[in-house]
């Protein structure tokens, strides 16, 4: 089971995550909830908002309750070694 076990934010929507398995991976939130629609999502709109994330349990997530998966996050990401 992987986890996220640190989260950098790199700017414009862009974080920087390493992964419990060694990996280090971006992940771009606007191009995440590009296609996507909820109440959860809309506030990551605001780059301010993006920015409070942290980490749970392994996930990311943020205060209105949103945590994507490390899982999903690991696949989502572009990854290196």
């Amino acid at each position: 089971m992987i986890k996220v076990l640190e989260c950098h934010y790199l700017g414009n929507y862009c974080f920087e995550l390493l992964f419990s398995n060694g990996d280090r991976g971006q992940f771009n939130v606007l191009a995440y909830c590009q296609n996507k629609q909820g109440s959860l999502l809309k506030p990551l709109q605001s780059e301010n908002y993006v920015q409070r994330c942290f980490i749970d349990a392994g996930a990311l997530g943020w205060p209105n309750g949103l945590e994507l998966s490390p899982e999903r996050l690991y696949e989502l990401s572009t990854v290196t070694t």
